[in-house]
This record gives C-alpha cells, sequence and structure tokens, in this order.
C-alpha cells in the first residue's frame, strides 16, 4: 500500500503554470525525486545539467555544520498512475519513489543524501518545495532559465540547448563562443584559467584577446561548422571538448614550467591559439569522432607531442602572424604525418 504525505500548502503560478508550495521531509522529498539531464534522458522536462562532484560536497559539509537552505526545491511530477491531491487548503502527496523531476536543486538535494549517510537525523528535517505538475520541456526550460538567469549566471546560449528549434539565430555562434570563453576563463580547473582577457580586465590580466577567442570559435558553431556535422550541440560537450584539448596540451608544458609564460608559450598568444584551434577544426574533432571519443586520453593519443621537442615562442621568432599560425598548425599534426603509412603499404 502506497504512503502519502499530507500538509498545507498554498498555490501560485508562473504565467499559466500552476505551482504549489508546501514543506515535506528531507527523506520523503530524497524518496519521489529524480534528475532528468538534458541531452541524455529522452523526455519531457530534462532540463538538468550533469552533475558536479565536488559541489555536492561542498554543500554535504555545508548540511552537517548544521545548515539547511532556505529556498525552494522545484520538481515536476510526471508519474502517471500517482499524482497529488489538493482538497481544504491541504495536498496529499503520494510516496512514489522517482515519481518528481528536479526543475531546481539537484545539487542540493545529492548534497543531502551524502549528508544523511552520516547523520540520519537529516532526513527528518523539513524543506520547502514548489511543485509543478506534467510539464513540457519548455515549460521546465522557461521555469529552469528564470531561476538561473535572475539568481545565478549560467550561460546565456543554454537557450539555445533548450529550445534548439532557435540554433539559427545569427547571434548563436558568437553568445555560445563567448559562454564558452567566460567558463574557461573562470573555471580554476581549465587550461585556460584567467589567460582571456576580457574587456575591462586590469591591464595584464589575460593574454587570449576575447575577441580572438570568438573569432577562433566562430567557425565551429554555425549550422555548418565542425561540431554540427559530427552531432557535437550541447554547450557542455562544445566546451568539454576545447577544454580537454588544451589540458593535453598544457600537461606537456606545464612539466616544463612554461605553460603560464608569455614569452614561451605559444599557445597563449593570438597565433598559437589560432594555429591550435585550426588544428582542432581541421583535424583533431574528426579524428576524435572516428574514435567516438573526445576524451583527454584519446586526444593525447592522437596528437603524441613529445617533452623533448615542445614548439616555443622563440621558434617563430621574426614570423608574421599568418605564418606563425600555420607553423603551430603544423606543429601539431606532426604525430599524425609522421604516423602515415609508406607509399608501398597502401592498396590501389
Amino acid at each position: 500500500m502506497t504512503q502519502h504525505y499530507k500538509t498545507k500548502y498554498f498555490k501560485t503560478s508562473f504565467g499559466d503554470i500552476p505551482a504549489f508550495t508546501f514543506s515535506i521531509k528531507v527523506k520523503d522529498l530524497i524518496l519521489i525525486h529524480y534528475v532528468a539531464v538534458r541531452g541524455v534522458d529522452d523526455e519531457q522536462g530534462a532540463v538538468q545539467r550533469i552533475l558536479n562532484k565536488r559541489r555536492i560536497t561542498n554543500i554535504k559539509n555545508y548540511i552537517l555544520d548544521g545548515n539547511l537552505f532556505f529556498n525552494s526545491f522545484i520538481l515536476n511530477w510526471t508519474d502517471e498512475n500517482y499524482s497529488p491531491k489538493t482538497a481544504n487548503q491541504m495536498i496529499n502527496i503520494p510516496l512514489v519513489t522517482a515519481s518528481a523531476q528536479v526543475i531546481d536543486g539537484q545539487h542540493r538535494i545529492a548534497g543531502l543524501e551524502e549528508a544523511i549517510k552520516e547523520n540520519d537525523a537529516i532526513g527528518d528535517q523539513e524543506v520547502i518545495v514548489t511543485l509543478c505538475k506534467h510539464l513540457e520541456t519548455s515549460q521546465a526550460a522557461k521555469i529552469f532559465l528564470n531561476i538561473n538567469t535572475e539568481q545565478k549566471p549560467v550561460p546565456r546560449s543554454l537557450i539555445y540547448d533548450l529550445f534548439g528549434e532557435v540554433v539559427d539565430d545569427k547571434n548563436h555562434a558568437i553568445i555560445r563562443a563567448s559562454d564558452i570563453a567566460k567558463e574557461m576563463n573562470e573555471d580554476s580547473d581549465s587550461p585556460l584559467y584567467k589567460l582571456i582577457k576580457f574587456p575591462g580586465s586590469p591591464r595584464g590580466v589575460g593574454s587570449i584577446e576575447l575577441s580572438s577567442f570568438v573569432t577562433a570559435m566562430k567557425p565551429f558553431l554555425g549550422p555548418d561548422g565542425v561540431f554540427s556535422t559530427v552531432n557535437i550541440n550541447s554547450f557542455k560537450h562544445q566546451r568539454d571538448v576545447v577544454i580537454n584539448f588544451f589540458s593535453v596540451i598544457k600537461d606537456y608544458y606545464v612539466k616544463d614550467k612554461i605553460w603560464n609564460s608569455k614569452t614561451k608559450n605559444p599557445f597563449i598568444k593570438a597565433a598559437g591559439f589560432n594555429g591550435a584551434m585550426d588544428y582542432l577544426a581541421g583535424t583533431l574533432v574528426l579524428k576524435c569522432a572516428e574514435k567516438k571519443s573526445f576524451s583527454k586520453s584519446s586526444m593525447k593519443e592522437i596528437l603524441g607531442l613529445s617533452h623533448d621537442d615542445l614548439l616555443i615562442w622563440d621558434d617563430m621568432k621574426g614570423l608574421d602572424g599568418k605564418t606563425s599560425r600555420k607553423k603551430v598548425k603544423e606543429y601539431l599534426e606532426a604525430s599524425l604525418i609522421n604516423s602515415l603509412p609508406d607509399q608501398s603499404e597502401y592498396e590501389f
């Protein structure tokens, strides 16, 4: 027999979407929730991003320190066999496993799940939930974007992932490239952390101009770009391709302690960066697509760089920007060219 949770509620609406707000025990919230990830789960309302483990750990520790959350969790009830009922200002929630998608709060819930493993009593504490029912993806996306764009910034180009029909917008490539640049510049784990120079940055901060980054990325991102060719269309996966690529290169240059050197590292200068992006678009993306892997390990295998023969800026002294760019691309292509069979090994 299905258990129920009954409590007082108040009703509001987001445009024409009814919403019911009430308090619920943490353990019951954990029971009824599930996460539908955009680009992974094929169902209505899938708007969530993939979980960040470090963020979950931080939230768990925050909870174990005696804190809870004042802001509400946003859920979308999806179960077809059971449904919440309302009468006399009371709402009756069937306690059915995985019956409500999380629209907002997935990291907090994951943090609560981890915290309960260490302190059972947390499960009996109460949090606030706002519940909608049977939302379509476009409705869930509107709520998600409203919460995140108004309260904490998310990439503006996320709207292209949530509403795919506007992907041909002429500004899409510029916005998407700018968003990728912003994340790579601000994420402390990014190989380009604090290396992209945004307008208004203090003197000496950043090496690669934002305009250079966006200009280099734009051809990747249009309807005829290489990302579309290999069916990599989401912000996360496009960003991850660029991050993994530069992470592989960075690993070699960090060993020689020259990754952050503006006088040694060619990849944090405009010509070197553009040459790297030429190689990424013209060679590496297609090679990775053939292997069905854009992981760092796959990229490292294809690149085949050597610690003993790193390209440095001194190697391009006296060259103009166009020639320097070409030299960087040729350097990255060298291992692939060297691994080609001899003419006698080909079949004709």
